[in-house]
């Protein structure tokens, strides 16, 4: 509810600025065609994970995760993490917030283990792991659109940082939560599906989907067509799920807005602003300012309109543009309103009542990001 009374906002706020030709119609229009298959992947990825998610699919990768734990927390926490960073390089970020979070605390509670380094590996994973794939995060796509990278052009650079970004949050949790993890549990017994058949058509989905979405082809293409997939299968086996709401409108709302605001800022001389803080260059210190930069403005705004703000100081040069993308997508691990991820996770853990401590989120978060953005800047400048 919050996000679309801000996204709705923020729409208000650019359909004014282009009413006074602040933002001008050339530049709106030059924008629409660069955010709407962006927009659209947003949609159809989101319906895909609803629709997933209903089918049972989560819950049985969840059961699975349980028994092959055997009784051992730290077999348990390790799968974990490995279904965290499939679910955000394929998915975003926003369905291992939306998600994967309800399965990971589910599981958990019912082998009476602590849920919180359960919790916290989730929501870091899912802004970190996040920077590997385009399609891993919404700020990747609108990189990858600017910088005009192929997919593997992309993960050249990106898989190296990548790999740091995903290493040194485990590795603190590891450190941090390791008498919680040197537990042991008894494996609950498994859940059944509601309808196998619905089931299985997901699961192939799913699997022909993960291949398509690196292949090369627009992202919106085979998302939209798995959408549609599914659609036409609930409406056959259960239509009761289908419904309007299935459509992420606030995150939409959200989105746009931010798009048009930004860019009409850029009209007025933000970017001479912001091109004066992050300099220019591709040394490593270079790199690790615009990263910081980057990883501050995340935090104390948002992930997203950061990345809008700063990257023309990027230059289009893929190696600055994805230092940006490191400080945005490791950065927002510190205040709980630095990317949309963390809020919908917040959201997900206080529906299933469950509470982290800000003041810990905080003051962890205040650890890892900066140790994260310094590795992965390393990585980036060594191996990009």
């Amino acid at each position: 509810m919050r996000t679309a009374i801000i996204g709705g906002a923020l729409l208000l706020v650019g359909i004014v600025a282009i009413i006074l030709r602040i933002e001008p119609i050339d530049a709106a229009s030059s924008l629409w065609d660069r955010v709407w298959p962006i927009l659209l992947f947003v949609v159809a990825i989101t319906v895909v994970t609803e629709f997933v998610a209903q089918a049972g699919v989560f819950q049985v990768v969840a059961d699975r995760l349980a028994r092959w734990g055997v009784g051992r927390a730290w077999t348990l926490w390790l799968l974990v993490c490995a279904l965290c960073v499939v679910a955000t390089v394929f998915f975003s970020l926003d369905t291992t917030a939306v998600l994967i979070t309800p399965v990971v605390v589910t599981v958990v509670r019912h082998t009476g283990l602590r849920v919180l380094p359960f919790a916290l590996t989730t929501v870091w994973l899912a802004n970190t792991a996040s920077l590997l794939l385009p399609v891993s995060n919404l700020t990747n796509l609108l990189a990858q659109e600017v910088s005009h990278q192929s997919v593997s052009q992309f993960v050249s650079l990106s898989w190296a940082p990548a790999l740091v970004a995903i290493v040194v949050p485990l590795a603190i949790i590891a450190i941090v939560f390791r008498r919680d993890l040197g537990a042991r549990f008894e494996p609950p017994a498994p859940s059944r599906p509601d309808d196998r058949i619905l089931l299985r058509v997901s699961m192939i989905v799913l699997i022909a989907l993960l291949p398509a979405l690196v292949s090369g082809v627009a992202v919106w293409i085979p998302s939209c067509a798995a959408a549609l997939i599914l659609l036409v299968a609930f409406v056959i086996r259960r239509p009761g799920v289908v419904r309007v709401g299935l459509v992420p409108w606030s995150l939409l709302a959200f989105a746009g807005g931010l798009f048009i605001v930004v860019d009409a800022a850029h009209q007025v001389g933000l970017g001479t602003v912001l091109e004066a803080a992050t300099g220019k260059g591709s040394t490593f210190p270079d790199l690790l300012r615009l990263a910081g930069v980057g990883g501050a403005s995340a935090s104390v705004a948002n992930n997203l309109p950061a990345y809008l703000a700063l990257e023309p100081t990027a230059a289009g040069e893929p190696i600055r543009i994805m230092a940006l993308l490191v400080g945005v997508n490791c950065g927002p691990l510190i205040t709980p309103w630095a990317s949309l991820a963390t809020l919908l996770w917040h959201n997900r853990l206080s529906a299933m009542d469950e509470h982290v401590p800000w003041g810990r989120f905080i003051a962890l978060g205040a650890v890892v990001a900066p140790l994260t953005i310094l590795g992965s800047v390393a990585a980036l400048s060594l191996l990009g």
